[in-house]
């Protein structure tokens, strides 16, 4: 199978088409430091970039000289890195920020970083002066496939992750190519489990195509990558598009984020990566949608080899049944205290469903060590 025939040097557009609040993701390579690629944001005297303290010396000077033709004044706040800092205190320092340089309701915060920075400068637009515009410019895979794109923000919660947040769309996405050069590799793996996630729930000719081209992904090859943020993006868009709010279809990209929220919160924010999380998660999702009578053991083998060959974990973290129990009752997609999960009816088709607690609890001992 072709590794992909996507060029990853042409910039391509994936919209979401949610009527007034519509809006481009550019993919492409040399996007950020380009001022043309920012045209369709609105014009605003003043700016704010949202980034941390790794990405802040790699991207934040060439996004804020490319910005220079669009605002008179641009300000940046450079926020600690890490999953254990999306926090109210974390948020707070955005608003100090946008309060100290006067900004208005036309001052545009742009969110230069990952999943943890996108989702909290995010939650900043959305609250301050109860709305103002932002931009995603995702730096990892992670951020580029999923977290950037719905306009789903937040922060955590010691009893629950991303509980206290809003919908809250962006005006524009952009996913350059060239900052996925610079990722860790635990971190590229991490998102490579939020691309793998789209087979199971979505498209079985993706997985299928995963598989073919993991090797060249784990290398960052730059036509794999572009394809593969590019079909993961075609397949948010279309969920987002019927269901913005996540009254129902949206649900199913949460495959195997019900576990994966336990483990994250069980274990402290941070310990674990989100992807890392999420795969391990997906594989306890695929256990229990085999027990639920719904998917053949050998998918259940093909999806944890798939996340393995990832350098993703695939054992989860031994919390005990009760532990992982009171955290996914906080789950968002809990019901009258009732945990529901995403399982995979069929290969390439999820919903989300009820499971006995003790059918549950086979699971998490069977997948934790």
């Amino acid at each position: 199978m072709q590794a992909a025939s996507l060029s990853p040097f042409t910039a391509h557009r994936v919209p979401i088409d949610l009527g007034e609040r519509s809006y481009d993701i550019t993919i492409g390579k040399a996007l950020l430091a380009d001022p043309m690629t920012w045209d369709a944001v609105p014009a605003a005297a003043s700016a704010l970039i949202v980034t941390n303290a790794t990405v802040a010396p790699l991207y934040a000077p060439a996004l804020a000289s490319a910005l220079q033709t669009r605002h008179k004044a641009i300000y940046s706040v450079i926020l600690p890195d890490g999953e254990e800092h999306k926090n109210w205190q974390t948020l707070n320092l955005v608003f100090d920020a946008l309060l100290e340089n006067a900004c208005d309701r036309r001052t545009v915060i742009y969110a230069l970083g990952g999943g943890v920075v996108g989702d909290m400068a995010g939650f900043a637009a959305a609250s301050y002066m109860r709305g103002i515009p932002f931009v995603q410019v995702p730096t990892t895979l992670l951020a580029q496939v999923d977290s950037s794109v719905g306009g789903k923000t937040a922060i955590n919660h010691p009893l629950g992750k991303n509980m206290i947040g809003a919908f809250y769309q962006p005006v524009l996405v952009v996913c350059d190519q060239d900052t996925l050069a610079t990722l860790p590799a635990r971190e590229l793996s991490a998102g490579l489990a939020e691309v793998i996630k789209y087979g199971p729930i979505a498209d079985m000719d993706f997985l299928d195509w995963i598989e073919a081209n993991l090797e060249d992904l784990m290398a960052r090859e730059p036509a794999a990558l572009a394809h593969a943020v590019r079909r993961s993006c075609e397949i948010k868009a279309a969920v987002v598009g019927q269901d913005e709010r996540e009254a129902g279809l949206r649900e199913i990209l949460n495959f195997g984020h019900t576990f994966g929220h336990a483990i994250e919160a069980g274990l402290g924010y941070g310990k674990w990566l989100h992807g890392e999380a999420v795969g391990c998660g997906m594989v306890m999702a695929m256990h229990l949608s085999n027990r639920l009578g719904l998917v053949s053991p050998a998918l259940v083998d093909r999806v944890t080899t798939l996340v393995r060959g990832a350098g993703l974990p695939v054992v989860g973290p031994r919390l005990g049944p009760d532990r992982y129990l009171a955290l996914m009752q906080v789950d968002k997609k809990a019901r009258a205290g009732g945990i529901r999960f995403v399982v995979i009816d069929a290969p390439g088709s999820a919903s989300v469903r009820s499971a006995p607690d003790a059918m549950v609890r086979e699971v998490i001992e069977a997948c934790c060590t």
